[in-house]
């Protein structure tokens, strides 16, 4: 009976509210009010619950909106305030504040700019559509950007490197983004050069500062530990449940349930499994300089595994992190990251993997695995340590890789592991008169290499510059360039940006 009572209410209220009858909406929305909370009280399954806290957060809401246009500020900031407490993040609610709040207040003229950045977030959130251009073209001065949270085509599911991951639900071209989140918390600080012993100092003091905050965070928000209790400690990571990736969303509903605080042994099991460092490989941030170091908690960003062939890089702006594909990548593939550097030979990505505490299993470790035996490949292994003809290395390999009748991926795969021996090559003027001819160029090494492991700027640049010393000019050239930047950069600022950026990459690995 109150079921149908309350349907009956919320359903009159609404159509008072279009029809603009604003007093008699108010008095419907409060008998509905009155009746959800009394239903509350009385309530014990969760589900019921979840269920009448998110009418209670539209009826507040909508009261408020209906406050506010009778000029009644004062009562619909009251309103407002009753239904953030259910949903903090509910956007008419937070628009209705901001306009009660500014004309409560008489000042009016801001709220144009409020409900145009509102506008914004609201369509960066919905689209996915980010444009960073006038913040790097303006030399990453000034305010940093406004920027919503954002979750793209991606899922959660059960991942054959190790437990859970991110997986593509679509195919995507190099450069589309990913997802769009903020962090819990972060440590970050200026590491000047200092002796070991200070430097290993100062990060620890950073780091102690960090684990406070996230303390501090999971205390506070009853959500924040839900989401950061979905994360591996690192034990028995393959019993842990998949979780939906609705819960990661801004809208989503709180767990009002989860009443007690995790331990402080296992937050720190977690931070040490899943925070992430801002100046890895695979991340490049903006707007900070080369001392700059940082370290924080994008839990979505956590479940993103590791493999040497990875298809993913992300960009750090602020305490906002960008995920988006190096490469491109197919509906169904597992999302991942490089936790080190993946363009070296594959003994050397054994012991960083011992570092990092993971066996890596990804299709190019097991080809490498086996094709390594190789006396040549021990050979040309052995010539790398001791830095002798690169050009000829080079040679040898590529002449092998044609004997072995290796093709594709394999080739890319062999060209990443020993991307330093090209590399010094193709810098050097007297390797390249002796050996040119006899070897692939350098764009078709970096491209062959990208297509395996994503963009990179150490192969982006390589293959600029080589673009440019051939003479490759016009339209051309441009193309080429935006599409290498795309798989480092991701799509989210326009040409002009792209080619400053692109720019100051070629300036910066010059130095």
């Amino acid at each position: 009976m109150n079921e149908e009572l309350m349907q009956q209410l919320r359903s009159k209220a609404t159509e008072l509210l279009l029809r603009e009858e604003y007093k008699e909406s108010i008095q419907v929305y409060s008998q509905f009010i009155s009746l959800c909370q009394q239903q509350h009280l009385s309530n014990a399954d969760e589900h019921e619950l979840a269920k009448l806290r998110k009418s209670l957060c539209l009826a507040f809401s909508n009261r408020a909106e209906a406050r506010s246009r009778l000029k009644d500020f004062y009562e619909a900031i009251v309103d407002c305030d009753q239904a953030l407490e259910i949903e903090n993040t509910h956007f008419k609610t937070l628009l209705c504040k901001a306009f009660s709040d500014i004309q409560n207040n008489g000042n009016s003229e801001s709220l144009h700019g409020y409900l145009e950045i509102c506008k914004k977030l609201e369509y960066q959130s919905r689209t996915g559509v980010f444009d960073l251009s006038d913040w790097v073209l303006n030399g990453f001065r000034g305010k940093l950007p406004e920027m919503a949270e954002y979750i793209g085509s991606i899922q959660i599911n059960k991942s054959e490197y190790s437990g859970r991951g991110l997986f593509a639900t679509k195919n995507m071209e190099a450069g589309t983004l990913l997802l769009v989140t903020k962090a819990i918390a972060t440590g970050r600080g200026i590491m000047p050069e200092l002796d070991e012993d200070s430097s290993q100092s100062a990060r620890l003091v950073m780091w102690k500062d960090f684990v406070d905050k996230v303390v501090d965070a999971t205390n506070k928000c009853s959500k924040t530990q839900r989401l950061i209790s979905t994360l591996s400690s690192g034990e028995d990571e393959e019993s842990m449940e998949v979780p939906d990736i609705n819960l990661f969303r801004p809208e989503a509903e709180e767990d009002f349930y989860m009443k007690a605080n995790p331990e402080m042994c296992k937050i720190m099991n977690i931070l040490d499994v899943n925070s992430l460092t801002e100046d890895a490989i695979s991340a490049k941030v903006l707007g900070k300089n080369s001392d700059y170091y940082g370290v924080g908690l994008w839990i979505l960003a956590s479940f993103i595994n590791h493999s040497c062939l990875p298809n993913a890089r992300r960009l750090h702006i602020g305490d906002h992190v960008l995920v988006y594909t190096s490469r491109d990548v197919r509906a169904g593939e597992e999302i991942t990251f490089a936790y080190f550097d993946v363009l070296t030979p594959l003994k050397k990505r054994r012991e960083m993997c011992k570092t990092w505490g993971f066996h890596c299993n990804c299709k190019r470790c097991r080809f490498e695995e086996v094709f390594g035996c190789r006396e040549e490949l021990k050979e040309i292994g052995l010539t790398l340590e001791f830095g002798l003809d690169n050009g000829n290395m080079v040679f040898r390999l590529e002449d092998g890789m044609r004997k072995w009748m290796l093709k594709g991926k394999e080739k890319s795969y062999l060209r990443a592991s020993f991307w330093t021996v090209y590399s010094e090559a193709f810098k050097s003027d007297k390797v390249m008169r002796k050996w040119g001819r006899r070897i692939p160029t350098t764009e078709v090494i970096a491209d062959s290499i990208i297509e395996a492991v994503g963009g990179d700027e150490r192969l982006m640049k390589a293959a600029v510059e080589a673009l440019r010393k051939n003479g490759a000019g016009g339209m051309m050239e441009t193309e080429k360039a935006m599409k290498l930047a795309r798989g480092v950069y991701g799509k989210v600022m326009k040409k002009q940006a792209m080619r400053a950026l692109l720019e100051l990459c070629v300036q910066d690995q010059n130095h």
